[in-house]
């Protein structure tokens, strides 16, 4: 059979207020993300007042972000609805992540493993509650990972676990920390309370060095600590299929060793994301590594990494600019 390339642009967009880059980013990704929104029918979809509601109820503070996205959308019932990322379809992702804490430096590091053609590639700066924040966008205005700048760092994982329920995509939980908060511990409190659709691993770092790992979902409450590793596990195995697929105790088990080693460098830690187990070719099942992404916390920057390219951004430093990068079975390239 073939080797089936796969084509994605990265784009880095900066736009301080909702306006007319982000309208343009949603028209030309609508199509694709109504199709997945009603891929299981839209019965099984919330009605729009029943997201807004949970919405105003766990977090109020993004609404006002929110009407505007909407109006910008175009003020339909659909877009409104997936743009709440209330109940929305499940997806699953592979992902590993890992915090390096020491005395002069604090880094979170993380590799997102998901189908290619499913990431919308777009690094997005944005002020708009008051806030700088950069992040990968997923859901037109979630996020994968990001940073804001007060020195926050957050980025999340699939949990390995089939179970799916009431609550909110992680993406916009992610954005809602990224926006209003300032330290691990608001963000852990944010976790704490905020439900979630589906189980994932939140890794949280900030500038004064501390980090916890959360592991939520919606069957339980969240168990929140001062790990500084997460893949695609909880706290045991009960996808089987999926961690052997994923080889998520293999990946934990790396990072682990790298993390517990106090000789570990950051360069050392963050040049392990290159390569296997952690840097993952499997991209005809949907396990291949689509960027790697380090964020430092102190200084306020995030870097977003391929192989022989990389894009090094900050608040100061954030220039507009595109990278193709082309995936297929013998691994990806730049262009």
């Amino acid at each position: 059979m073939p080797d089936m390339e796969k084509t994605l642009i990265f784009r880095t967009v900066r736009e301080e207020s909702p306006g007319a880059k982000w309208q343009s980013l949603f028209d030309y990704h609508w199509p694709a993300y109504e199709q997945w929104y009603l891929s299981e029918g839209e019965r099984e979809r919330p009605a729009y007042l029943a997201c807004y509601n949970a919405l105003r109820q766990h977090m109020p503070e993004l609404l006002d972000t929110y009407r505007a996205l909407c109006d910008l959308a175009g003020g339909g019932d659909l877009a409104s609805r997936l743009l709440s990322l209330y109940r929305p379809p499940p997806y699953i992702t592979g992902c590993s992540q890992a915090v390096l804490a020491r005395s002069d430096i604090t880094v979170l590091a993380r590799n997102y493993d998901y189908p290619p053609e499913l990431c919308e590639g777009t690094i997005l700066y944005t002020n708009w509650n008051g806030r700088g924040v950069i992040a990968m966008s997923d859901c037109l205005w979630g996020v994968l990972d990001g940073i804001n700048d007060s020195g926050l760092a957050v980025s999340l994982a699939f949990g390995g676990r089939k179970v799916v329920g009431e609550g909110f995509g992680a993406p916009i939980i992610l954005r809602y920390i990224l926006e209003f908060c300032e330290t691990v511990p608001e963000a852990a409190a944010v976790l704490a309370r905020v439900p979630t659709h589906m189980a994932y691993n939140i890794t949280v770092a900030d500038a004064a060095g501390r980090y916890v790992t959360a592991m939520i979902a919606p069957d339980q409450r969240a168990s929140i600590r001062r790990v500084p590793v997460a893949t695609n596990h909880q706290k045991k195995i009960e996808w089987y299929a999926h961690a052997l697929a994923s080889e998520t105790l293999i990946r934990e088990r790396q990072l682990s060793i790298l993390v517990d080693d106090e000789s570990t460098t950051e360069e050392r830690l963050v040049s392990a994301f290159f390569s296997p187990p952690l840097f993952r070719h499997d991209y005809r099942r949907g396990l291949g590594t689509v960027y790697t992404a380090v964020y430092r916390p102190r200084a306020g920057h995030a870097q977003y990494h391929w192989p022989g390219m990389w894009l090094k951004l900050s608040f100061e430093h954030f220039p507009e600019q595109q990278l193709t990068v082309r995936y297929g079975a013998r691994g990806l390239n730049t262009g």
